[in-house]
């Protein structure tokens, strides 16, 4: 199956910076850079391919998002399939990289809430968990305990970076024990589905295509980005690099801030006391708010920007009518694994390659999102997908 570039979350977004010894960290560069894509994180074709996948309808429940999948081949699981006394209530495993931010406790809660579900059928027994807290030697010795525990019918895995746990999912697949992954992935196709939104170029330029729309040529741009070196964030920017090279908006460079509020805040600000600032883009919105603030603390007008769709910045945006747009990585892609574990062990067909859907939220859809989610707190996601979930609303509630 043809797997492209290695996906991460989003969502949304990591907020902690890997230490050198563990990240994929390409040459990191100045603001001001050339708008070229690196080569080593731009696929021309998996580029078109996403952004030609915004507008394919997907298959699946209408109103089920997280088993949606867009121009799915299926994967034959018979061989998985659990008999007997093995196909009541199997354990499955959970390798997670880390609940290191909004997007992902949102998320992690998701998933809690559905494998209680599937419990109380019978479709899965003990749901095992590791947290490997962003760092890959601790992930790589967490699959590696599951695979030599020997009980997992089946590993889920959302590796916390991409070439350097990919030997860790081989040996996962190599157990015999099928594998899920899902959210980052790997350079490796061994996994019985991988399970993602459709990925970071098409998030970059739903946000970049927006800026360019909506402001005036010649206006200036600033990236806020994360951190190097991971996968989806790296294309989200080869992907606003490609429109923003092909508008007449003069783009200032990028900004690494580790996506922290008070860095974002500090950076934006330097940037106002050196001239006009009119667009912001972001690699992930959890701190849009404060880059927002910045321009408060200025006295400068708001300025077009992306953000995403946690509640803190959807709630800003119509309070203080500003232009903008919350891109998004379908944080009920949570859901998916869970339930791909389940079928694979019933021995149903899944998508080899699992591509959910991903509608960023405009302007016509925020008064829906943020009244549907009136009561939830502010680093939840609008599009978490649990509404239907027995533990809704106060599982959310009471992070």
């Amino acid at each position: 199956m043809r797997i492209p570039r290695a996906l991460l979350a989003g969502g949304a977004a990591m907020s902690l910076l890997l230490t050198a010894c563990t990240t994929d960290d390409p040459d990191s560069a100045d603001a001001g850079q050339e708008l070229t894509p690196d080569e080593e994180w731009f696929d021309a074709e998996e580029y078109e391919n996403q952004l030609a996948q915004r507008d394919i309808e997907p298959e699946g429940p209408e109103d089920e998002p997280w088993l949606q999948a867009i121009e799915p081949e299926m994967a034959d699981t018979s061989e998985y399939k659990l008999e007997g006394e093995d196909a009541e209530e199997p354990t499955v495993c959970f390798s997670n990289a880390s609940v290191s931010n909004p997007w992902r406790v949102t998320g992690w809660i998701t998933m809690q809430q559905q494998v209680e579900v599937l419990q109380e059928s019978g479709d899965i027994g003990e749901f095992r968990v590791s947290d490997a807290a962003d760092d890959d030697n601790q992930q790589i010795s967490d699959i590696q305990a599951f695979v030599d525990a020997g009980d997992c019918e089946a590993i889920i895995i959302s590796p916390s970076t991409t070439a350097t746990l990919t030997p860790a999912v081989e040996a996962a697949c190599e157990s015999g024990a099928p594998v899920i992954v899902f959210d980052r992935g790997v350079n490796t196709d061994c996994m019985v589905t991988f399970i993602h939104p459709i990925g970071g170029y098409a998030y970059g330029a739903d946000a970049a295509e927006f800026l360019v729309e909506e402001l005036e040529p010649g206006s200036t741009v600033l990236a806020l980005r994360i951190l190097p070196g991971v996968d989806v964030l790296e294309h989200r920017w080869a992907a606003a690099q490609q429109v923003f090279g092909d508008s007449e908006l003069d783009v200032l460079g990028f900004e690494f801030t580790e996506g922290d509020g008070a860095q974002i805040k500090d950076l934006v600000t330097q940037h106002l006391q050196r001239g006009d600032v009119d667009g912001i883009w972001m690699d992930a919105g959890d701190g849009a708010v404060a880059a927002l603030e910045a321009f408060e603390d200025a006295g400068k007008p708001y300025p077009v920007i992306s953000g995403e769709d946690e509640l803190s910045f959807m709630r800003k945006w119509q309070e203080e009518d500003i232009t903008a747009i919350a891109p998004v990585y379908s944080n009920f892609q949570w859901r998916t694994p869970v339930l791909a574990a389940s079928q694979i062990l019933n021995g149903e067909e899944v998508p080899q390659e699992w591509v959910l859907p991903q509608q960023p939220v405009t302007e016509a859809e925020l008064d829906d999102y943020l009244e549907r989610n009136a009561d939830m707190p502010s680093l939840h996601y609008a599009k978490f997908g649990g509404e239907d979930l027995p533990g809704f609303p106060d599982a959310w509630q009471d992070r």
